[in-house]
């Protein structure tokens, strides 16, 4: 008898065991929601109302994989998810590359960043950290603007998100912008939900972060929230950087992107200079 508990008593620990390091593997799938009316008044722009009928509010799917020691981050197909019975058949995995989409990897051991993505028909490594903006703006010729002031504003409210428990941080930021020859004062709140329970850091916005995975960020007409969770198997091949790319700085980004705008300038039809368009990698 006593044999018999015994055994019983390793079986259940070796489920227990078995259990704790499944759920340090798994999938999480994220929902990014655009109302490009309501962010352009948050910026402080009039919109007429035929403006906001051209303007159409956009859903797209992302897809966090993570295991014990790595994570990526990047746009899937519409519509699909691989927490589907079936793991990941008929799920395709977009990534970062072409268009203004980038992907993240995550290695946890040494808190490294690198955002993957494509400019100009190359893919470019960036090496980046959580808690600050991973990418340079092209700003062109647009008017000057003050740094905009940060403030990180906890609080003790707790919300539920895919089952875990999460905390809230509200990101205030305090910018001034010239608008019709008058500076003004713009503030806007981004509220932000992390979660402690998975162990490891993350954020689908790495400038958007303090601690802990974020799986929610709210804000006047953006918002990108976590809406499903499943522990199961990830292939290290999933999580790790691709074989191909060219690492980059900041700077050697920042001047190759001044260098095309500068380029588009002198292009017929742009002589002025006055319609080119602010580009973000984003």
């Amino acid at each position: 008898m006593k044999s018999i508990i015994l055994a019983i008593a390793g079986l259940f620990a070796f489920s227990l065991n078995l259990q704790a390091q499944e759920n340090k593997s798994g999938a999480i799938q994220f929902v990014t929601s655009i109302d490009p009316a309501a962010m352009a008044e948050a910026s402080g722009r009039t919109l007429t109302p035929e403006m906001q009928a051209r303007m159409r509010s956009m859903k797209t799917p992302y897809e966090l994989l993570f295991n014990t020691t790595h994570a990526s981050y990047m746009k899937v197909e519409e519509m699909e998810d691989s927490n589907n019975e079936g793991g990941n058949t008929g799920t395709f995995r977009m990534g970062g590359f072409g268009g203004s989409n980038r992907d993240y990897y995550y290695s946890f051991a040494d808190q490294k960043l690198t955002s993957v993505f494509d400019f100009r028909d190359t893919t470019y490594f960036l090496d980046t950290k959580l808690g600050r903006a991973d990418l340079p703006v092209a700003t062109g010729n647009r008017a000057a603007v003050t740094a905009p002031v940060v403030e990180y504003i906890k609080s003790d409210e707790t919300r539920k998100i895919i089952g875990l428990n999460c905390h809230k941080v509200t990101v205030k930021t305090t910018m001034k912008r010239k608008v019709q020859e008058e500076m003004k004062e713009f503030v806007t709140e981004t509220v932000v939900w992390y979660t402690k329970d998975l162990g490891f850091n993350f954020s689908p916005n790495p400038a958007l972060w303090t601690e802990g995975a974020v799986l929610a960020i709210e804000s006047k007409g953006n918002s990108t929230v976590a809406n499903s969770i499943a522990y199961r198997k990830v292939s290290a091949r999933d999580v790790t950087l691709p074989k191909k790319g060219t690492v980059i700085t900041p700077a050697a980004l920042q001047s190759k992107m001044e260098s095309m705008m500068r380029n588009r300038r002198g292009t017929p039809g742009n002589q002025s200079g006055n319609t080119i368009r602010n580009i973000v990698i984003n």
